[in-house]
């Protein structure tokens, strides 16, 4: 399935050792990159849920939060305050004292906000650990499929884009005939607006040139051709973000031969048209996995 790297899942479980709660926002990125913020007590897990992302996610730009409450009467006896670090905090704010006059002590709530100070039992993080890889995993599978419900979104998008494009190419070929005849009657008549004998053979040399120099036949086939792989990428169901964003360098490429081989108004505008639609479609590329 065409995944978009565009979405955001949260999960929340509650166990015998307080409340969990993952917070994962997603956006496009060339690579797969994450960042998590992580409550105390939880950082040396960073790697394990780091490889968790990595099994669900290919690319994207990845914001997990983890937060960690415990509950009701349990806080109390749940918590414990590592004696040492007051310690070191209140040996630390005595030598500021001794250094100025100025220095206000910490209070009470400041030293038990101070990071590290207060924190859950080390026994209970075991459970703990375990409830917050469970819970990602299951935080993930939540954003991967609204990452897969984006992307029938912008699959259909692109497909309407395709279907004007193939519009457009029709057009153009249509106007092939026209666009050559014209080009013979606009020579023809500056020949014979100057009075000038001309030899008949030199003057197909030189429509034949101009014929040649106005063919647009080879970009029309490639555009189709283009248009054809797009279809099939989309429909293959992997992760072809970087594919799109190639095809669609060739796309454009071919729509601006096209309008620098144009002399005609009217294919001029097609080809106009044509990179609009390519640009469109290249935007929204962008979110695609």
């Amino acid at each position: 399935m065409i995944r978009s790297m565009t979405a955001f899942a949260r999960g929340d479980c509650v166990g015998k050792n307080g409340a969990l709660t993952w917070e994962i926002r997603t956006v496009n990125h060339r690579y797969l990159e994450s960042t998590l913020r992580l409550p105390e007590g939880f950082r040396s897990q960073e790697n394990e849920y780091k490889e968790v992302i990595r099994s669900l996610l290919s690319r994207g730009k990845v914001d997990a939060t983890l937060r960690f409450e415990i509950e009701g009467a349990q806080q109390a006896a749940a918590l414990n305050v590592d004696t040492s670090l007051v310690k070191v905090l209140l040996e630390a704010q005595q030598q500021v004292k001794e250094l100025t006059t100025d220095a206000n002590s910490l209070s009470v709530a400041e030293i038990l906000n101070w990071p590290g100070v207060v924190k859950p039992k080390a026994t209970d993080f075991e459970d703990l650990f375990s409830d917050a890889i469970s819970l990602l995993k299951d935080t993930l599978n939540d954003l991967v499929d609204a990452r897969g419900r984006e992307g029938v979104r912008l699959v259909g998008f692109i497909e309407q884009r395709c279907d004007q494009i193939e519009t457009i190419v029709t057009a153009v070929t249509a106007r092939r005939e026209v666009v050559v005849d014209g080009a013979r009657e606009r020579l023809m008549q500056r020949i014979e607006g100057l009075d000038l004998e001309f030899d008949p053979q030199r003057l197909e040399q030189e429509l034949a040139i101009q014929a040649q120099r106005l063919d647009v036949s080879e970009e029309l086939d490639r555009l189709v051709a283009h248009i054809a792989e797009l279809r099939q990428i989309l429909g293959s169901g992997k992760a072809v973000g970087r594919r799109l964003d190639f095809l669609m360098q060739e796309l454009n490429r071919e729509a601006n031969t096209l309008g620098s081989k144009s002399n005609d108004a009217e294919t001029t505008r097609h080809s106009m048209d044509l990179k609009v639609l390519i640009e469109q479609m290249r935007e929204q590329i962008q979110n695609i996995e």
